[in-house]
């Protein structure tokens, strides 16, 4: 036995196997079976259970590299007479695997290795009358075990390494570069928190952070806004109260949700991920032994919040859909089995998200769909306290609350009100709501944090997002209107703003800033001076300039007539703006997120090679307020892919770059807008990435059972009506595969991905290498060990990254000349 559920004609020791398939090769066979082994023992996954998808695919590429003349010898028919444990038929995966070795042997040699060809197995769906033929359905499975979907799967993948196999080289170049951008020994802004200063620091070649914290001279306080947190001899030495380096020794992947000290500094509640499927467990603690205080909490989602007790955990978990739907109250030591439940969200649209008000006085439990949305709460001075509706519930209306001293304040949404006011009811009568900040058609209030004295408000206005500060008056007293606000001012004409962790009792508000040619800063803000001290500027080594970069912000018309907003960024002195450059377009356009101007190091590994570098701003998202949105979902989805393809005629019109040289990139519901503009224009591009890409939106949003189908609907229609069915079936990218030219694509998955499942990817490439007629490269990267957001260290996404920069520059015709 192989541990895969297979079996060979003759039950032999492993060793033994090989040898049948090898005959000749005794110490390949014998060095190759003790890799094996060892591979499973290093391999949590596959404890008692066989290999696990990584251990099979880590010995397929041993093998493969270590033997090519050996495997291009290995006849198939050596294969053939394997059979499943069951005896039902041929293993056609083990011959999938034999294609696989065979493909990458004879990459090995020089020869040109053929692409994989998915093997078509009939399967129709039918909706309302209408039949849709899925050859490729088989690739799916829930499980992720089926040894030959992983078979298949491998030999994608070891297909994209052998036709990439000429970038080796420069993706080690072009992952050195970012790395030598990135201050690896960097320390976060400190923020003082009760007698704490709290922050994150990375340690040089380590790939995960580490948390710490120094006491604060004087002890709890308000802080000022010149505050430093001293370091060296004579101040308080640094503790660490988790470093995730240590946490992630023993896993391929793992990722912290979210870290929580407990009210009177003594505990620290983690969630964490160990396999990138966003199923988290709770660990507590003791932060001055470093030992587990608490049993732990498994299959969670990564939020958590205490109570003021400092042993009482509030949590939520998810259905079998991944849909967030309890809230829990955890006492420590006790076993999870008798948490209490506080409430149960029964409608299968609606998902739970839940956090704390600023002033640490109650939990929130909001409960919503992309159109609804309400809000309970929970005192955290009353550990053994019910849940209670906050605001109110209106199908249509959207609420978000945050508390200070006597009132709620909040924000809500309808569609007359659709770009949200702002109300404040008294504690004691939460259903007495006044308005303070009455809805502007031109103005988007986007966001609200409380202080002890003062209300932020974050407002989005023409594009552009602004801060906005309230002074509130006295405890104790009510609140009837609010004085005039003054708005913080910002250096440039275009930027982006985080939201970041402040002191609630201070008058010391501190936010994020970036442009895309000025790092990440950090600053803190005196609400009651107004002046603004810069804490924290990521540093950005290897001589980066700032004035050496050009941003300009051009609005293309969409064919509608519609104006949308380009952001773009390029070298003065490497780009000549005559049509010549190579473009690089990346967008967005879903579920109301903003995709404003950042700066990413990163992306100067393009610029700096003469690139420019545009992020279109398409309806769907939320740059221009609620309707740009509305307008680029449900009926009107299509806006978002026609924007996107009008931006790049704009740009391509006006010279921004070579017709024979853009490429086109999305990520996730990005990846979707890929999809759609490759199957519309694919005349337009030279060169399309889709990470984690969701494809096949027809199929997905008709199956239920798949995690965030229902709660989807809101944002892409319910397709068993018929009207949203044949809309969707219109531009769903799986369902508008042509037989055509299409340029060179390259897309991504992810095996443990709960988002966007790893066949939706793999499909359409099989879909789409089965009907394209031209030569143009067709790659599938599935990562066999991570989600939705690839990797979890920091080095090993640079290195994905570098992949994917270099499958754009040798498409392109931009690779080096050591690299032809």
């Amino acid at each position: 036995m192989l541990g895969l559920g297979w079996e060979a004609p003759i039950m032999l020791p492993g060793e033994m196997v090989l040898m049948k398939l090898f005959p000749n090769h005794h110490m390949f066979c014998c060095f190759s079976f003790g890799y094996v082994h060892s591979q499973l023992r290093r391999d949590p996954q596959s404890a008692g259970k066989g290999w696990s998808p990584r251990c099979i695919t880590t010995v397929i590429g041993h093998m493969m590299l270590r033997l090519p003349l050996l495997l291009s010898r290995a006849p198939l028919q050596r294969f053939s007479s394997w059979r499943k444990v069951d005896g039902t038929r041929p293993l056609s995966s083990v011959k999938v695997l034999a294609r696989v070795l065979e493909a990458r042997a004879a990459a090995a040699m020089g020869m040109i290795a053929k692409p994989p060809v998915a093997k078509k197995v009939s399967h129709v769906l039918e909706t309302l009358g209408d039949k849709r033929e899925d050859s490729y359905y088989w690739i799916r499975d829930d499980e992720r075990k089926n040894p030959e979907v992983l078979a298949y799967l491998a030999e994608e993948n070891n297909y994209t390494d052998a036709v990439t196999e000429d970038t080796k080289d420069l993706q080690e170049l072009i992952y050195q570069e970012m790395r030598s951008k990135i201050k690896e020994d960097d320390v976060s802004a400190p923020l003082r928190s009760g007698p704490f200063f709290y922050y994150r620091k990375n340690l040089e070649g380590q790939q995960y952070t580490v948390h710490c914290r120094r006491m604060a001279p004087g002890g709890e306080g308000p802080g000022h806004v010149d505050e430093v947190m001293e370091t060296g001899n004579g101040v308080p030495e640094e503790e660490v109260i988790l470093d995730e380096n240590k946490e992630a020794k023993e896993f391929e992947f793992y990722h912290v949700g979210e870290v929580k000290v407990s009210p009177n500094h003594k505990l620290l509640a983690v969630t964490e991920d160990f396999t990138g499927d966003e199923i988290y467990t709770i660990r507590v603690i003791d932060i001055a032994t470093g030992q587990l205080v608490a049993k732990k909490i498994t299959n969670v989602t990564s939020q958590i919040e205490w109570l003021k007790d400092n042993e009482t955990l509030i949590y939520v978990t998810q259905d079998e859909v991944h849909r967030p739907y309890k809230v829990w109250r955890h006492k420590l030591n006790n076993e999870q089995s008798d948490d209490t439940l506080l409430y149960h969200e029964e409608n299968e649209e609606h998902y739970l998200d839940l956090h704390k008000s600023e002033s640490d006085e109650y939990v929130f439990v909001i409960s919503g769909t992309k159109v609804t949305q309400f809000v309970l709460y929970l005192s955290c001075n009353e550990p053994e306290g019910d849940m209670k509706p906050l605001s109110p519930h209106i199908e249509g209306e959207d609420y978000f609350a945050t508390h200070r001293a006597d009132h709620f304040y909040f924000t809500r949404r309808s569609e007359e009100i659709f770009n949200s006011e702002l109300l404040v009811a008294p504690v004691n009568n939460v259903s007495s709501l006044k308005v303070l900040l009455p809805h502007r058609p031109s103005v988007k209030l986007e966001n609200i944090q409380a202080s002890k004295d003062h209300l932020i408000v974050y407002v989005r206005e023409d594009g552009l997002q602004a801060i906005v500060i309230y002074a509130l008056p006295p405890a104790g007293t009510p609140v009837e209107s609010l004085p005039e606000g003054q708005k913080i001012k910002f250096p440039e004409p275009t930027y982006s703003l985080e939201d970041e962790s402040s002191q609630f009792n201070s008058h010391v508000f501190r936010y994020g800033y970036s442009s895309l040619r000025t790092p990440q800063s950090v600053y803190d803000y005196d609400m009651n001076t107004s002046k603004s001290v810069l804490k924290k500027l990521k540093p950005v080594l290897g001589g980066f300039d700032v004035n050496k970069y050009e941003t300009v912000r051009p609005w293309a018309t969409a064919r509608d007539g519609t104006r949308v907003p380009i952001s773009i960024i390029y070298r003065k002195d490497l780009v000549r703006l005559d049509g010549t450059d190579p473009l690089f377009l990346s967008g967005y356009g879903s579920y109301e997120v903003p995709n404003d101007p950042e700066f990413n190091v990163h992306r100067l590994t393009l610029i700096d090679r003469g690139f420019v570098f545009a992020v279109a701003h398409i309806r769907g998202g939320g740059e221009l307020g609620r309707k740009w949105y509305e307008n680029g979902k449900l009926l009107c989805k299509k806006n978002t892919f026609t924007d996107f393809i009008d931006c790049a005629e704009y740009l391509l019109e006006n010279k921004y770059g070579s017709k024979d040289k853009i490429a086109v990139q999305g990520r996730s519901a990005g990846g979707l807008l890929m999809g759609a503009v490759l199957t519309m224009r694919p005349d337009l591009f030279t060169t399309v990435v889709a990470e984690v890409a969701f494809v096949d939106v027809l199929t997905t949003m008709l199956d239920a059972s798949i995690p965030l189908t229902t709660a989807e609907w809101e944002e892409w229609g319910n397709p068993t009506k018929e009207e949203y069915y044949y809309y969707m079936k219109s531009y769903s990218p799986q369902d508008n595969i042509q037989s055509r030219d299409y340029p060179n694509v390259l897309v991504t998955g992810g095996l443990n991905d709960p988002r966007v499942a790893y066949w939706e990817p793999a499909k359409f490439v099989a879909k789409l290498r089965e009907l394209k007629t031209d030569s143009n490269l067709l790659l599938l990267k599935c990562d066999m060990g991570a989600g939705h957001f690839s990797k979890s260290g920091r080095f090993d996404k640079l290195k994905e990254l570098a992949f994917t920069y270099a499958f754009v520059l040798k498409t392109l015709g931009l690779l080096p000349s050591s690299n032809p």
